[in-house]
């Protein structure tokens, strides 16, 4: 098996990227068994040739896509990628020296499973308070603990077709075989109907349609606590107005790509009824009493706007 290792990456930051991709030169996998595809996704700054040259990867191309966006950027990794697995890796996560070698061996032992993922550990540049713990899955952080979970795909007996699996799969380190990507890639042919990351926006569904593509179309989905990354976090990520608006991203995305897959348990709300419930939900959370109880309430005011119909189609 031959991996694809792609970074979406726009405007990145040079020592961040630097740590990244010095991750990579130190994996323990032979470099003729894997390949590392750098998308440049419309950077109005991005490391210069020789820049990158200097990285000391024999098997890095750059990849320039100048439509904005996490979903664009992705799409055009996997259209070049000769793999027959894919890994994303953003451009402030350091893999774990074994971390290919890992994949290949885990998607070898798990026939029946398209997408994996592992443990996402943190690097702060500067020590959170201790409130922001509770913020901690919305910086991509997460460790499942020390014992490897499988979901079974939607088609297999007696699935819930209903049900996103607790184990699946967050973007950072996510690796994806071809056939699940090309399930993904088939359905999302335009990438309508998505709300992803795309320059300063915080909306992030895209690695919620992915999984669930898959397990459309079969696949499985794994984490296990063989594989892991360290995640670069720098300052602005711990700021309170960076978590309330990230939180509100999510959340609304959250709620649009369920909807998309038809298993949103929530019903429908008009824009005034979405309005109401925000107002009552600063009651609710006393949003004006702490910055983590601002953070709650703008995820609810992201849960509820993410309920109504997007009818500009």
């Amino acid at each position: 098996m031959r991996v694809s290792v792609i970074i979406p990456s726009h405007n990145p930051d040079p020592e961040r990227l630097r740590r990244t991709l010095q991750g990579l030169r130190d994996q323990s996998l032979p470099s003729e068994s894997w390949e590392v595809l750098l998308v440049d996704n419309a950077s109005a700054r991005f490391p210069a040739a020789d820049t990158l040259a200097g990285s000391g990867l024999p098997n890095l191309r750059k990849i320039c896509e100048p439509v904005l966006g996490l979903t664009a950027a992705r799409r055009a990794g996997l259209r070049a990628a000769c793999g027959d697995a894919a890994v994303f890796v953003d451009d402030d996560n350091v893999l774990a020296r074994d971390y290919l070698a890992e994949t290949i061996q885990l998607f070898s032992a798990l026939p029946r499973v398209g997408v994996l993922g592992g443990k996402s550990l943190p690097e702060f540049a500067v020590e959170p308070p201790d409130w922001v713990r509770e913020f901690f899955p919305l910086l991509a952080l997460r460790d499942l603990g020390p014992e490897p979970l499988v979901a079974p795909s939607l088609c297999a007996p007696g699935a819930s077709r209903a049900e996103y699996p607790p184990c699946s799969p967050i973007g950072a380190g996510m690796a994806v075989r071809r056939s699940a990507w090309s399930a993904w890639l088939d359905a999302r042919v335009s990438g309508a109907g998505l709300s992803d990351r795309c320059g300063a926006a915080l909306n992030s569904s895209g690695d919620n349609d992915i999984v669930l593509c898959a397990l459309r179309a079969g696949w499985g989905v794994a984490y296990s606590p063989r594989l892991s990354l360290t995640h670069l976090i720098p300052p602005g990520r711990l700021e309170p107005n960076y978590l309330a608006r990230l939180n509100r991203g999510i959340q609304h995305s959250w709620m649009q790509v369920l909807t998309l897959h038809g298993i949103n348990p929530w019903p429908p709300l008009t824009r005034s009824g979405a309005a109401l419930r925000r107002a009552k939900a600063w009651f609710t959370h006393r949003a004006w009493r702490s910055p983590a109880a601002r953070i709650r309430w703008q995820g609810a005011c992201g849960h509820f706007e993410g309920r109504v119909p997007d009818r500009s189609g």
